[in-house]
Order: structure tokens, then C-alpha cells, then sequence
């Protein structure tokens, strides 16, 4: 049968297709074109093996064959040989000028009506601008990716002021605290507290079921009925893994009050001094004593506790905070808890099981790590 791509291999081809195939070591695809070539080798001494006969003693395709001979007589060994026929370059749809232009837009404000940055939004407005003709979505989506930017999405954080001597006080107080050895006379806590929204179902929620209708989710129906708020109080100490979790109503001074009183006559009341970490929320104060004890009881309990305070704008130094991260994550979060009895019910049970287990956090972050990586705070490392 005639054939109009014929392949006829120098004796340097064949060498090197038998070494390679000999070898073993490159890509399947790759070994399986070098067999190919080698059996349909029409030159002087080849085998010359029909297109049928090396399909289905290489377990392949006729067409791959055929198609194996058109790249060899066509574009040579070296790309027969690899697994992809090389394309055509693709024109760039922006060049480096306009690229940077886009990146420019990305990282601006949106325009008047927007929130954000949408794929289509920039596309329209680099064209109209002028600094493409035409521009795609996915030649948008590209470029952004590219560029590791995501202007549809926004992250709150708190950013505290450049050259914050207040700040850095209070930061290295706290640091400094969490590096002392444990002391069984001074034990250190971390205390905080959040507002939980309590929520009843008004319908029972649905099982999960396999195969069924949502995936194999819970079926929960979104009517709900409000219940009003409690708050969850989390005192932590952790370097003995430990940790307390109270809910009140309410969350005023007295509260406060009482939660310090637990921690230092119920839960230490043989240390000499209980330090706690705390936030600057304006509870967070020794005069709440006075206003929810007698004035003998409140000076008695001012003098056993020692409050540090983490830095304005600075909560996350608070251990406490991981600790509520972990309990909303593992405990609170998407689910509806009807009334404080419940969620007094699920806390009590989650602080059981994270007492028994003795989980801490381990906290890595030291005064020498704050002075080098938060250097921009320090206002005398700035000249």
C-alpha cells in the first residue's frame, strides 16, 4: 500500500531511538513514538512493519501510527519524539505596559455604584480607557492570578499605627508573660468573652441521608426563631491545658466581677498572685469589683489578680481568643442553639472533653520575633 510519509532513519536515528527505548527512563509516551518509529523504519535493513501489525503489537492506534509517521517526515526526531506537538506561540492579548495598567486598576478603588471589582468590570474599563482593544474575561482572570490579586474579596484585620510605643509596651508585657517557666504561685490566664446569638428551629432539621436530594447534607429550614443573645466567658491557662467556659445573660461589670472571683478563689485559691491577660474592653477593670462586692471582698480580690492588658488594636495576643476560635469552631459554629440552657449544655460538654484531652496552644511568637518582624512599630528602629 502506498504510503505518503515514509519513515527512513539514519543509523545515528535508530542509535539513539534503541537507547532510549533500551533505557527506559523518559516519559511513556515518549518510549511508546521511539517503538514506533523503529518498527515502521522503511530504511535500509528496518523492519518496515505495516501500520496494523505495530498497533496491535504496541497496543495502539492505527492513527497514532500513521499520525507518528507525519510528524517524523514533517517536523523530524526531535519532535516526533514529544508527547505534544508544539503550538503555535499565542499572541499576548496585553503586553508587559498594559499588564501593569490592569494590575494598577485591580489594586484601585472601584467606581461610583460598585463594591467591588468584578472580571467584566475591568475588561470593559481597560477598553475603555484605551489601553486595549479588546480584552477578555479569561485574559482578566489570567493576568490577576498571575499577579496573586483578588479584588472581589476583602479580609478585615487590625493594622496598628506605624511607630506605637503604646502599642510595643503592651505587646512585649504580654510576651515576656507568656515566656516565664509555669508557676504554681502565679499562674497565668487568659481570659475572654463573645456574644452568641441564640436561634430555634421552627422546623426539625432533616437528617443526612446517602443520595439524597441535598448531597447528603443536614436539611435545615431557613425560618428561624430569635431568642435574643448570651455571652460565653472562656478563662484559658496554657501552659496546664485548662480552661473554664461560663454563660451569662448579660455582660456588665458585675459579670466581669464574678468571672475573677471564680478564677481566683474557686479555681486558684492557693496562689499568691493570679496574673490574668486580658482585652481593654471598659469591664475589663479592678474598679468592677467594687461595684459587685462589698468593699473588704473587692480590695481582698484586687490585690490577688494582676491584670495585663494586650495593646489597643492588639486582641490577638490573647490566648484566650485561639481558645473561643477553637470552641466556635468545634462547638458553636453553624449550628442553632434555642436558649442559654442549651448553649450552657454544649459549652460545659466541650470544655469536658478539651480539659480531658489537656489541649493547649502552642505559642511560638516571642519578644525577639516581634522586634524583627513587626520592626515598622518600634519607633527608635526607624532611624
Amino acid at each position: 500500500m502506498y504510503k505518503r510519509y515514509v519513515v527512513r532513519l539514519t543509523h545515528e536515528e535508530r542509535k539513539e531511538l534503541e537507547a532510549l527505548v533500551r533505557r527506559g527512563r523518559a516519559h511513556a509516551r515518549k518510549l511508546l513514538y521511539g517503538r514506533i518509529l523503529l518498527k515502521t523504519d522503511a530504511s535500509e535493513g528496518g523492519p518496515t512493519w505495516t501500520d496494523e501489525r505495530i498497533a496491535e503489537a504496541l497496543e495502539t492506534s492505527v492513527d497514532t501510527v500513521a499520525r507518528q509517521r507525519r510528524r517524523f517526515v514533517e517536523d523530524g526526531l526531535e519532535v516526533a519524539l514529544m508527547p505534544k506537538k508544539p503550538g503555535k506561540p499565542r499572541r499576548r492579548v496585553l503586553d508587559g505596559r498594559a499588564e501593569a495598567r490592569l494590575v494598577a486598576l485591580a489594586c484601585s478603588e472601584p467606581p461610583e455604584g460598585r463594591g467591588s471589582w468584578t472580571l467584566r468590570l475591568l475588561a470593559d474599563r481597560m477598553v475603555e480607557l484605551g489601553h486595549a482593544e479588546a480584552v477578555s474575561r479569561e485574559t482578566v482572570r489570567r493576568t490577576l492570578k498571575k499577579n496573586e490579586l483578588r479584588p472581589h474579596l476583602v479580609k478585615e484585620w487590625v493594622i496598628p499605627p506605624r511607630e506605637n510605643a503604646a502599642f510595643v509596651w503592651r505587646m512585649e508585657e504580654v510576651l515576656d508573660l507568656y515566656e516565664e517557666p509555669y508557676d504554681q504561685k502565679r499562674p497565668v490566664v487568659c481570659f475572654d468573652e463573645r456574644p452568641c446569638q441564640l436561634l430555634a428551629d421552627v422546623r426539625e432539621p432533616l437528617p443526612p441521608r446517602p443520595g439524597g436530594a441535598a448531597g447528603g447534607a443536614r436539611l435545615v429550614d431557613h425560618e428561624y426563631k430569635r431568642g435574643g443573645t448570651a455571652n460565653v466567658h472562656v478563662a484559658f491557662e496554657p501552659l496546664t491545658g485548662w480552661r473554664r467556659v461560663e454563660v451569662t445573660e448579660r455582660r456588665r461589670k458585675q459579670e466581669f466581677a464574678e468571672q475573677v472571683r471564680r478564677i481566683a478563689e474557686e479555681d486558684y485559691p492557693d496562689a499568691e498572685k493570679v496574673r490574668v491577660v486580658l482585652d481593654n474592653l471598659s469591664t475589663h477593670t479592678k474598679a468592677a469589683f467594687y461595684e459587685a462586692f462589698t468593699p473588704e471582698r473587692a480590695r481582698r480580690l484586687a490585690g490577688r489578680v494582676e491584670f495585663c492588658y494586650t495593646p489597643v488594636h492588639g486582641s490577638w495576643l490573647n490566648m484566650a481568643e485561639i481558645e473561643i476560635s477553637a470552641l466556635v469552631r468545634q462547638c458553636l459554629g453553624k449550628r442553632r442553639l434555642a436558649d442559654e440552657a442549651t448553649l450552657r449544655r454544649e459549652t460545659k460538654a466541650w470544655e469536658r472533653e478539651r480539659n480531658r484531652l489537656g489541649a493547649s496552644v502552642e505559642w511560638r511568637f516571642t519578644t525577639e520575633d516581634a522586634r524583627t518582624k513587626l520592626r515598622s512599630l518600634y519607633p527608635a528602629m526607624q532611624e
